[in-house]
């Protein structure tokens, strides 16, 4: 039995809760936490799918609230409904290539939405000014802003070395730069107001109902329709891949365990490079290498990501299960027996 502080909570808002990663932590806390309601508030834009939810949908700690967050008055009457106590915040526009297209939505979602979410939290809970950062005794703790962000704040990596949460933040994308943004908007708003914040920034995920305009998705649901693989540049961009279902246990546990105040980085100890990623579907899914079409590499493409998640692995006892190679049998498993997207 868990025996976390916020089993107290009646009521948490996950934000972004019908997307990729947010429909896998709606689950999970759907599930985990029966005496807890669980608000899945999501816009619905192209990536959101409640289609990723039927499983749950009738359980009764169960409600989902469409509500954009860049409305701070579709927000506000959501959080005069059911009183949050406290907020996962996974809503976000997260395409780099988009970003790059079209930044101002980037900064009106990732940036402007979160800011409206802090301003209710600020007029809704009872803050304290005189709590500095990381001064919230976790059982005194009864309201919490979780901000989950990514390892793209931190810019791009050479051939070694990991990002830790004290590397600078050095966003080279729309994209990250709108995530950095609004890390710093919910560190200001923990130290000038007293609100009890965590963020934590997690390397790529990928796994089961994945939009496909990322990497992952994209070459699986291409490969299947002996479509052709467009891999950027050489092939050979770095990443740190991380299992969803990873990601959410490592959620589900810094939004228990996690200190106020702190940031955590959540880590799959799963660097690959594009290239081995899009040989080892082709061979998973048996088809042929002659799929593979090197394109125009994008602007600005970070060389490469890695995380060091010491932290989160010795404070609060958690990591990853999943090896890349279980996490992408178990995904291509799940998607074939999908429905593709339609553009």
């Amino acid at each position: 039995k868990k025996n976390y502080y916020t089993l107290t909570m009646k009521n948490i808002i996950i934000t972004g809760g019908a997307g990729f990663i947010g429909s896998h932590v709606v689950r999970e806390f759907v599930r985990n936490l029966p005496q807890t309601r669980i608000i899945n508030l999501d816009a619905l834009t192209y990536a959101g799918n409640l289609e990723n939810l039927k499983d749950i949908e009738n359980e009764p700690n169960y409600i989902f609230e469409k509500a954009d967050i860049t409305k701070p008055e579709e927000l506000k009457a959501v959080f005069e409904r059911y009183q949050p106590e406290a907020i996962v915040h996974l809503a976000a526009e997260s395409h780099v290539d988009r970003s790059i297209t079209d930044p101002n939505a980037f900064i009106n979602t990732n940036v402007n939405g979160t800011a409206n979410l802090l301003n209710l939290c600020r007029e809704f809970w009872p803050l304290n000014p005189d709590h500095q950062h990381g001064n919230f005794p976790n059982e005194k703790r009864t309201n919490l802003f979780y901000h989950v962000s990514t390892d793209e704040v931190y810019g791009a990596l050479g051939e070694t070395g990991f990002f830790t949460e004290e590397t600078p933040y050095d966003p080279k994308s729309p994209y990250s730069a709108s995530k950095a943004a609004s890390d710093h908007l919910v560190r200001a708003y923990g130290n000038t107001y007293g609100m009890p914040f965590i963020i934590s920034n997690c390397s790529n995920n990928y796994g089961p109902n994945h939009f496909p305009e990322k990497l992952i998705p994209l070459m699986i649901q291409n490969c299947l329709a002996g479509k052709p693989l467009p891999v950027y540049g050489d092939g050979l961009n770095v990443r740190d891949w991380l299992y969803v279902d990873d990601h959410c246990s490592a959620i589900d546990r810094v939004l228990h365990k996690g200190r106020s105040g702190e940031v955590y980085n959540i880590g799959g100890n799963n660097e690959k490079t594009n290239i081995e990623i899009v040989r080892l579907i082709i061979n998973i899914l048996g088809k042929s290498e002659e799929l593979i079409q090197f394109v125009n590499d994008r602007p600005g493409h970070d060389r490469r990501y890695a995380i060091d998640n010491t932290k989160i692995t010795t404070e609060l006892g958690w990591k990853p299960v999943h090896t890349f190679e279980q996490g992408i049998r178990e995904t291509i498993q799940k998607t074939k027996g999908t429905v593709p997207f339609v553009f």
